[in-house]
């Protein structure tokens, strides 16, 4: 969620007034951080906002990188009247390109926060940047089809976006055959679940490493609606290598089926909510880097290492013992029940065991 204060931050922002009852400006959101971690120095290099997750990417050296891109990247003044609207500047999207971002999933309940004028700026300014994008686009069958990361010497993986309703997507939001929009389930039904296996058997993910990356649910709360799971357990029934589960502004469940990874919530890896109060006993401010290594014959996980974080000045620092602790009791109590196991290591990190 690189937009609004995040935004701000950065050299060249957008404009900073909002639409929302909250904050009538997105200053407003820096004001708030800096309340209570200090004054952030601006305007910011490219490669701030990452911090320390950077060193854990040079270390790990992961073949394919892919994250939800929660807001527009626009300048549109085009707003929804939906009460909380994200957008970064083209310029400052830049950012994603010193993480080396290989692939945005846009299919979320703020990639059209500045309408579809924003979206398909958003599509766009990415396309420039030479990252793929999955589950939006210019019309129905260009929203549906799958982001192709080719891996040389390994294969290559399938990304395919879709977004439910239950995220706060507004139905109008949906792409048609004629207007840009996201690749949209109604519901988890039988018939949404047929739908999603026809789109991906017509994305050719056979032999490759796919992933279905989906916005399900409320932002808060640990419950696995059982219609996620089922929906989760089909697609890889129908072949899906990892199931990318996001909405929740913190981890949730892990669980492991059939040797196939289910992420049901990753929680945001960077966001703009330091400073406001409310939902404390999550710890929003904690966050996650998921590194998957699957095996490329397969498809099966091979192993899965997490790297905790904390989000401090709009910054990703590691995460100090106490809240690594914190993570793994959590996470820990929470994927038990799907026989997901959490062991902390030497490194700081968490390593993730099953079956």
């Amino acid at each position: 969620m690189i937009g609004r204060g995040i935004d701000q931050i950065l050299s060249d922002p957008c404009p900073p007034e909002l639409h929302e009852d909250y904050a009538p400006s997105a200053m407003n959101y820096v004001e708030f951080a800096e309340h209570v971690s200090g004054r952030i120095q601006t305007p910011v290099g490219l490669d701030y906002v990452w911090g320390d997750a950077l060193d854990r990417l040079r270390d790990s050296r992961p073949d394919a990188r892919i994250v939800n891109l929660e807001t527009s990247v626009t300048r549109s003044e085009a707003y929804e009247p939906k009460g909380i609207n994200y957008r970064v500047s083209p310029a400052n999207a830049q950012c994603l390109q010193v993480a080396e971002i290989d692939c945005c999933t846009l299919a979320n309940n703020h990639v059209l926060d500045w309408g579809r004028a924003g979206l398909l700026e958003t599509l766009d300014a990415l396309d420039r940047m030479g990252i793929k994008t999955a589950g939006a686009g210019r019309n129905l069958d260009d929203a549906r089809r799958p982001a192709i990361l080719d891996v040389p010497g390994k294969g290559r993986v399938i990304v395919i976006g879709f977004a439910l309703p239950s995220s706060g997507v507004p139905p109008r939001w949906a792409a048609t055959a004629n207007l840009p929009g996201l690749s949209l389930l109604p519901d988890l039904s039988d018939e949404s679940v047929e739908l999603a296996c026809e789109i991906l058997k017509n994305a050719s993910t056979s032999g490759n490493v796919s992933v279905v990356s989906i916005h399900w649910g409320p932002n808060w709360g640990y419950e696995i609606a059982d219609d996620q799971r089922r929906f989760a357990h089909r697609m890889i029934d129908a072949g899906v290598s990892v199931i990318h589960g996001h909405s929740s502004h913190h981890p949730k469940a892990i669980e492991v089926y059939r040797n196939r990874l289910i992420l049901y919530g990753c929680g945001d890896f960077l966001n703009d909510y330091e400073g406001i109060e409310g939902y404390e006993e999550y710890r929003d401010d904690l966050s996650l880097m998921y590194f998957a290594d699957v095996e490329a014959a397969s498809g099966d996980l091979a192993a899965l290492e997490l790297a905790p974080m904390r989000i401090r000045r709009f910054r990703l620092e590691e995460a100090v013992r106490r809240d690594v602790d914190w993570l793994a009791r959590r996470l820990r109590r929470e994927s038990a029940p799907f026989g997901v196991s959490i062991q902390k290591t030497a490194t700081a990190t968490l390593k993730v065991g099953w079956g």
